[in-house]
């Protein structure tokens, strides 16, 4: 079984930054891909940013420039460092892993959210 936790998350002015966790857990040989998607009041949940176990990332247009994702392959763990926030990037944000454990099974498995508000 596989464990996904997010961390960082909070309030902040616009134009400020925020950097936030998730960490994988569990019975993990290697996780395959980590990224982070949003969910807004009243709206759908998107992807924000993806990261393969190689060196690909995949930003949403919204976020590119201002965003950037990262990860320790070691810790199974991904970042997401968000810079110049702007009140539209309010929403409870989510880590998904995709990760195979020792049997070479994979398990896709969401966080339970973190809250992100920028708002003066």
């Amino acid at each position: 079984q596989v464990h996904v936790v997010e961390s960082g998350g909070g309030l902040v002015q616009p134009g400020g930054s925020l950097r936030l966790s998730c960490a994988a857990s569990g019975s993990i040989f290697s996780c395959n891909a980590m990224g982070w998607y949003r969910q807004a009041p009243g709206k759908q949940r998107e992807m924000v940013a993806t990261s393969t176990s190689g060196t690909s990332t995949n930003y949403a247009d919204s976020v590119k420039g201002r965003f950037t994702i990262s990860r320790d392959n070691a810790k199974n763990t991904v970042y997401l460092q968000m810079n110049s926030l702007k009140p539209e990037d309010t929403a409870v944000y989510y880590c998904n892993a995709e990760c195979m454990n020792y049997q070479k099974a994979y398990q896709n498995t969401w966080g339970q959210g973190t809250q992100v508000t920028v708002s003066s």
